[in-house]
């Protein structure tokens, strides 16, 4: 494959936190191909992070309706996805492909070089089992770090929703995809408190999504007429510049704490039932507290309120 030709395809789904978990194997193609053309095959809300920063020239959606004919066994493949997926030199796939079907497809379509990169992380980190199909690239991962490049565009959007005089010293985001992963809305009601009576010249952001409307809505009625602001929805490349400009990030397992952590900002992440091992940002500013036992009864406000007090100082 040629550096100053090459035409790349990286096909990657899963959730946000598995998108960035990817990005530095996506960093290892971008730094052996500084000139290529890469282009990501996902979702767009979830590839924008990626889309011209840094990772990739161009993010394509795969919520595509001819996209389905490639994953049925004999399928009609549609010509003119037939003919983007032959442009390129190499194809990695991170779709779960049991049957190879995908793959036969694609093969049948044009495709030369496919390399499948679907993992289950069970004992090793996930970025760099997510990285070791690279290694047939003979391209070999030493820093699982996840790094989020914001651009001009990121950067202004976030001092305009922060405003000149932000007084914002401490993201949350009290949420996750999975009630499972979640510590509680009135347990992060105390640890907001307490940030506010002990910096009462600092404001509190709230970060969240869709999934995250209930527990948002408890807090939003505790904490009324504090000040604490709500970031619900943002684009993600805009949600990143934010908390990487506030600097200070605490949250559970979940897909924006890699946003935080990618973002470079200070993180203090819970982990109850899933294993930090694999799933934690390899970030040096995170810091991470453990359920006991992966049991969040057992995780005490007073336990987290200390572990947030060292990254505060």
């Amino acid at each position: 494959m040629e550096k100053a030709s090459a035409r790349i395809l990286v096909i990657r789904g899963g959730a946000l936190g598995d998108f960035v978990l990817t990005l530095p194997a996506l960093r290892l193609l971008r730094e052996a191909f500084p000139s290529a053309w890469i282009e990501v095959l996902g979702y767009p809300h979830i590839a924008a992070l990626a889309d011209g920063r840094f990772y990739a020239n161009r993010v394509r959606s795969m919520d595509y309706g001819p996209l389905a004919g490639f994953f049925a066994r004999n399928g009609t493949l549609d010509s003119e996805l037939s003919a983007y997926f032959s442009g390129f030199q190499q194809v990695v796939s991170y779709l779960f492909d049991p049957d190879g079907i995908f793959e036969g497809n694609l093969r049948k379509a044009g495709v030369r070089n496919y390399l499948p990169a679907f993992r289950r992380p069970t004992k090793e980190h996930a970025a760099l089992e997510w990285a070791r199909p690279l290694e047939g690239l003979a391209l070999f991962l030493e820093d699982p770090a996840a790094v989020l490049f914001s651009n001009d565009e990121d950067r202004r959007g976030a001092a305009a929703f922060l405003g000149e005089d932000s007084r914002v010293g401490l993201a949350l985001h009290p949420g996750s995809g999975s009630p499972l992963k979640n510590w509680g809305a009135f347990r992060w009601e105390e640890i907001g408190r307490r940030f506010l009576a002990e910096h009462p010249r600092e404001e509190l952001l709230v970060v969240g999504g869709e999934a995250d409307a209930e527990v948002l809505r408890q807090l939003e009625i505790a904490w009324s007429g504090l000040p604490v602001r709500y970031a619900v929805g943002l684009k993600l490349p805009l949600l990143a510049a934010v908390l990487g400009e506030i600097g200070c990030f605490a949250g559970h397992d979940s897909g924006v704490s890699h946003v935080a952590a990618a973002a470079g900002a200070r993180s203090l992440l819970l982990f109850g039932p899933t294993d930090p091992g694999v799933w934690a940002p390899k970030n040096p500013g995170v810091r991470l507290v453990r359920a006991p036992g992966g049991r969040w009864e057992d995780l005490s406000v007073d336990a987290v309120w200390e572990k947030l007090l060292e990254g505060l100082h």
